[in-house]
């Protein structure tokens, strides 16, 4: 497709990543007088990914703009704050969490580990169980995603894995197998799962704490779609009770020890 010839025309919306728009802006392929609305998606993930001086040199090219508005799974953290704070004049919040009566489709468990060792080994066992037919397990760095997939393989458990600099395509085909059943387990980072819609899932597992009631509920909200049960479990090790006891006195939940 030449973007030059469509730009050329009166086009209503625009849907562009940071670094492709910037090249058009810079190649005066598009005329930024004429956008009315800046909308930002999925913010908190861009940030996380350092499009931050793009994202902030797009408003500025587009500064003629009427309105803009910003996307975000979660507004916690200065980083997020600051960022919000220079792009927009006089916000409005708006915010939208899960209602009580979804968050009790889903069961919520934890498990208390002593050490990596003995959750890893929690983890294996519970994912071959009969009832774990479509799993995500969670973890907060990216470098122990591949610790992980390496560890489920070895155990016998077929996985997948999303991690934040994973070229398109290789997103596109590990998200396939998993919805088409040929794994039944993906490992990922909550900036890796961002925008992605996978059906009939079952489990959600924390094998990493998350760092804000936010990201919690975010990833607990992966099970329990369309009307169904699903189940959330945690895995706490002895060295993160304390800010497991925090998370849990936020978000005024009933978790069940198992």
């Amino acid at each position: 497709m030449n973007h030059a010839e469509v730009f050329s025309e009166n086009q209503d919306i625009v849907v562009a990543t940071t670094g492709r728009l910037l090249q058009y802006i810079k190649e005066e392929n598009f005329d930024c007088r004429a956008v009315e609305t800046l909308i930002l998606d999925e913010a908190d993930r861009m940030l996380d990914m350092g499009f931050a001086q793009d994202i902030e040199h797009i408003a500025g090219e587009t500064r003629w703009r009427k309105q803009t508005l910003l996307f975000s799974a979660t507004l916690e953290g200065d980083a997020i704050q600051d960022f919000a704070e220079r792009l927009l004049e006089d916000p409005v919040e708006v915010s939208a969490n899960p209602s009580t009566r979804e968050r009790k489709k889903i069961h919520q468990w934890y498990y208390r580990a002593d050490d990596l060792e003995h959750k890893t080994a929690l983890l294996v066992h519970l994912l071959k169980q009969p009832e774990a037919t479509r799993s995500i397990v969670f973890v907060r760095k990216r470098e122990r995603v591949h610790e992980l997939a390496n560890w489920l393989r070895e155990a016998g458990i077929n996985n997948c894995y999303l991690e934040g600099e994973m070229v398109q395509g290789k997103r596109n085909e590990a998200i396939k197998r998993l919805t088409e059943g040929r794994v039944n387990v993906l490992v990922a980072t909550d900036v890796a799962a961002r925008g992605i819609d996978i059906p009939d899932v079952s489990h959600v597992f924390n094998f990493d704490m998350p760092r804000s009631g936010d990201t919690y509920l975010h990833r607990i909200g992966r099970t329990a779609r369309a009307g169904r049960k699903g189940t959330a479990i945690s895995l706490v090790e002895a060295m993160t009770i304390c800010c497991w006891a925090k998370l849990v006195a936020i978000l005024k939940s009933q978790l069940k020890l198992a």
